[in-house]
């Protein structure tokens, strides 16, 4: 009889561990407040963008215009850079839109950076989703590419927003992809952080990174952080072999998910991925 109770008590504790996990998962997945709590001071340079989504919200995003926008010429005259290059960057699941712009705005000062806040994630409106996020991509791109009209897109996505950004090169042409501490799938990694639990019919946000990038031809790169412990190195090596042409892939050694951004070799990485679309290296 004792045992039979354990055995009660023990299931209906899991029962209830796992229907919390499974009712909170939105908030786990999109910590909307983190975001929001880390939105800094845009330069007085910076472009507001807003646009709607097919259900009517408003997503709200910011352009920030190349810091070199202008080469010299003799007798000190300028012309506009011929190249042109707009950068799509999609962040973590924690990370704020504008602190973004600005982060790819240091990274690659050549170019035109355009970022959006997620459904949910001040000041856009709506409720976050997986399915909300890939289908706004597109919305995202082709809204800045009839503003700027570039002549080359290069998307670039962090952690969750690296699955957005495999996504919209699923679904539009660009001049380059880059893939920051990417997955195989959300699925994979869930199970990873949870394997007692039955994540293949719990979780509602499917996010399946190596059916996005499979079969498309977007020069792509590859990096991955050799200590994270948010998204482990083996799913950015599980997706890679999935991707016909990857240009470059680099593990930036003994750095982990949030401690990534900073490191000068990661710094490095992304300067000379950006080149590799361009035929520089």
């Amino acid at each position: 009889m004792l045992i039979a109770k354990v055995i009660i008590t023990i299931a209906a504790v899991y029962g209830v561990v796992v229907a919390l996990i499974a009712i909170m998962q939105t908030s786990i997945i999109f910590p909307t407040a983190v975001a929001d709590a880390q939105a800094p001071v845009l330069p007085a340079d910076a472009i507001r963008l807003k646009l709607k989504t097919t259900g009517g919200e408003r997503l709200v995003g910011t352009h920030l215009r190349p810091q070199a926008h202008l080469r010299p010429q003799e007798g000190g005259q300028g012309r506009r850079r011929s190249d042109r290059l707009l950068v799509l960057g999609f962040g973590g699941n924690a990370a704020n839109a504008d602190g973004l712009a600005l982060y790819l705005r240091a990274l690659f000062p050549e170019a035109h950076v355009v970022t959006f806040s997620y459904r949910g994630y001040r000041p856009s409106t709506g409720a976050p989703s997986a399915a909300a996020l890939l289908v706004d991509s597109l919305k995202v791109h082709d809204f800045a590419v009839r503003s700027i009209k570039p002549r080359r897109v290069v998307a670039v996505g962090f952690s969750i927003g690296s699955g957005v950004a495999a996504y919209l090169a699923k679904h539009r042409d660009l001049a380059g992809l880059i893939l920051v501490t990417p997955f195989d799938s959300l699925t994979a990694v869930a199970r990873g952080h949870y394997p007692w639990a039955p994540v293949g019919l719990l979780l509602r946000h499917k996010v399946p990174t190596i059916e996005f990038v499979r079969g498309r031809p977007t020069p792509t790169a590859v990096i991955a952080s050799e200590r994270d412990k948010v998204i482990p190195v083996r799913h950015a090596e599980a997706l890679k072999p999935a991707i016909p042409n990857l240009v470059f892939d680099r593990t930036i050694a003994g750095v982990g998910h949030n401690d990534l951004y900073n490191d000068p070799d990661f710094l490095a990485a992304m300067t000379e991925a950006l080149a590799r679309f361009k035929g520089d290296k």
